[in-house]
């Protein structure tokens, strides 16, 4: 079963290298010159721009990409599920889905399930992760859609960002608002709804905004313990650390996986973004 997912999932090039899942990169365009998420740009190069007071953009995955992996697919005779990045925040869901159709008409045999994720950064990843563990288990395609689905529709995000310019270059906030949460230190939390970015609170300050999330995980996360939680930042890998002490000393989960945000979504978030991700159910527990 070959499984496929994009790279605003924010699992290192290594995991897709190492556990059989190709990647599929969205696109960051930078001075005029467009490269491929995570194998043709450096992200370190991206949040370097983005402090300089660059602004990077980004765009969906090309329809000739889709066309080739799911024609190969379609000639293997394999299965395929590929996981993709929230349709609320990207056009390459409806876009695998348009190509999907279109092969299917050559390949009535064509075997492939495409999931909309709803999910972004390591929210996603999770999701893709147990997908992989389900197929190494020897789970059937129906049955590892199915929990994908599930811990997808159940996948928490909460996170805030550094700079709120960040945000408002990217359209997220207005520019009035982000010159006066910068005057007063004012740090957004948001999450994602429905595969929407959806803004939470305001509060004064890292440290209690960080504070506030741990509150909402102990609101909103079932049985923490048994879950693999993960968090994702902006390069800041400091804060990400002290997030994950305050989780281990909070939840005592079995594991906290941090990892760099991505080019793709580091273009929009920008630096010191930190982000945590739980499920709000929790079958496997």
């Amino acid at each position: 079963m070959r499984i496929y997912a994009d790279s605003a999932s924010d699992l290192p090039k290594s995991y897709y290298e190492q556990n059989d899942v190709t990647l599929i990169p969205l696109q960051v365009q930078i001075d005029d010159q467009e490269y491929s998420d995570v194998n043709g740009i450096d992200v370190l190069k991206v949040y370097e721009f983005i402090r300089q007071g660059g602004q990077p953009k980004t765009s969906q995955v090309s329809p000739e990409l889709f066309l080739n992996l799911f024609e190969d697919l379609a000639k293997s005779g394999e299965e395929g599920l590929y996981i993709a990045f929230s349709s609320e925040l990207s056009g390459t869901y409806s876009t695998a889905v348009m190509i999907y159709q279109q092969v299917k008409e050559q390949y009535p045999d064509l075997n492939l399930t495409i999931v909309d994720s709803k999910c972004a950064s390591l929210g996603y990843g999770l999701v893709v992760k147990e997908a992989v563990r389900l197929r190494e288990a020897g789970a059937s395609l129906p049955e590892i859609s199915e929990k994908v689905r599930f811990n997808a529709q159940h996948m928490e995000h909460f996170f805030t960002v550094e700079d709120l310019d960040y945000l408002a270059r990217g359209g997220r906030v207005s520019k009035a608002s982000a010159f006066i949460g910068g005057l007063l230190s004012i740090k957004p939390l948001l999450h994602v709804e429905g595969g929407k970015l959806v803004p939470l609170e305001k509060h004064r300050g890292r440290k209690k905004v960080m504070k506030r999330i741990i509150e909402l995980m102990a609101e909103n996360g079932d049985r923490l313990s048994d879950q693999v939680i993960a968090i994702s930042h902006g390069d800041d890998l400091p804060a990400a650390e002290e997030m994950k002490a305050m989780i281990m000393d909070n939840f005592h989960p079995k594991a906290v996986e941090i990892q760099l945000i991505g080019s793709a979504i580091a273009s929009h978030a920008g630096p010191g973004t930190l982000a945590i991700f739980f499920l709000n159910q929790n079958p496997t527990a």
